[in-house]
């Protein structure tokens, strides 16, 4: 009924599918450790302005923690947590959304359509590789 071909291409799909899941928790704890310990830093790199208080900067790092964790449990069993992928899919494909938004007309928020572009690309992949094996 399914041929070779079909398996094949089936786990090189949830292998780059895995892949996906691993750089995107790799950005969002690199940029979660940049906030926390360096926002300066990071604001400088991407030209954008530090909200008053460093909680909110803290508290978004946290988010972007538990949101790596939950990248990487998916990765490692994608099948199992394709609900966590499809929230992945839909969160990163809104913030690039909203990030592109937020740039829209703003030269001087121009970096946010450069992390929109990041998210709408893991957006992307993951739903290019997890559509073809969610069933």
């Amino acid at each position: 009924m399914f041929s070779r071909a079909f398996f094949s291409r089936r786990f090189l799909y949830l292998r780059l599918l895995a892949a996906t899941l691993v750089a995107g928790a790799v950005l969002d704890v690199a940029l979660a450790a940049c906030l926390f310990w360096a926002p300066e830093v990071g604001a400088r790199l991407l030209d954008l302005p530090l909200p008053g208080e460093t909680f909110y900067l803290w508290l978004l790092a946290a988010f972007l923690l538990v949101l790596a964790a939950l990248y990487l449990i998916a990765a490692a069993d994608p099948r199992r947590y394709s609900g966590v992928i499809a929230v992945a899919i839909s969160g990163r494909l809104l913030i690039a959304a909203l990030l592109a938004a937020a740039a829209a007309g703003r030269p001087d928020l121009f970096a946010l359509r450069w992390l929109a572009g990041c998210d709408l690309a893991l957006g992307l992949g993951h739903a290019a590789f997890w559509l073809p094996v969610r069933s």
